[in-house]
């Protein structure tokens, strides 16, 4: 059983925690009172005709709590970063002055720190969703576990297995829902 139990459960434990890591590297990307250079490392410019990650082909910097500037490495890639920051969901028009781009961020109004408290809630219960779809793998798994004749673990076992399944759902939903509450108080303060 420890054996067949053990592996369950770390494969599972792996599953949860990168469904955490998702929602928190999501969370990053959203804004809050003040420019961060997550907000636009993500963001994929078409350099030479491959799509490379913003962070890769320029240096990004927060001189100021509501400004970001970005200095490509390679100064005729400043069009084609431009069109990138135009593109995405930012929502910001980009100053470009020929040799670097700068970002100005205004202050949230508070119906829009209202729609961003909201959806850092529903991309929270969304990963609720994929921890609870790992338990009901995991769950499948144990039942498989309990049937199989070669490794087959008792009923005692593989009930205890589910409840350590529960268990660790629940330490990863308290995480996510910290972590979203968190993120919500950066959002409206």
């Amino acid at each position: 059983m420890a054996d067949v139990g053990s592996r369950i459960l770390e494969d599972g434990r792996r599953r949860m925690e990168k469904a955490l890591e998702v929602l928190l590297e999501d969370f990053r990307a959203i804004r809050t009172g003040r420019a961060t250079p997550a907000l636009v490392e993500g963001i994929r410019v078409d350099y030479y005709g491959s799509p490379t990650p913003l962070n890769q082909i320029a240096q990004i910097s927060v001189p100021e709590p509501r400004g970001i500037v970005i200095k490509p490495f390679d100064p005729g890639s400043i069009g084609e970063i431009e069109k990138a920051i135009l593109k995405s969901d930012l929502g910001i028009t980009p100053q470009n002055d020929g040799k670097l781009i700068r970002l100005n961020f205004p202050p949230l109004s508070e119906e829009q720190r209202k729609k961003l408290a909201a959806r850092v809630k529903e991309m929270a219960e969304a990963a609720k969703v994929s921890l609870r779809n790992v338990r009901r793998d995991l769950n499948k798994s144990a039942d498989a576990a309990e049937k199989d004749k070669e490794v087959p673990l008792t009923e005692d076992q593989a009930r205890k297995l589910r409840d350590d399944i529960q268990e660790m759902l629940k330490k990863y939903e308290k995480k996510i829902e910290e972590a979203a509450k968190k993120k919500q108080t950066e959002i409206l303060e």
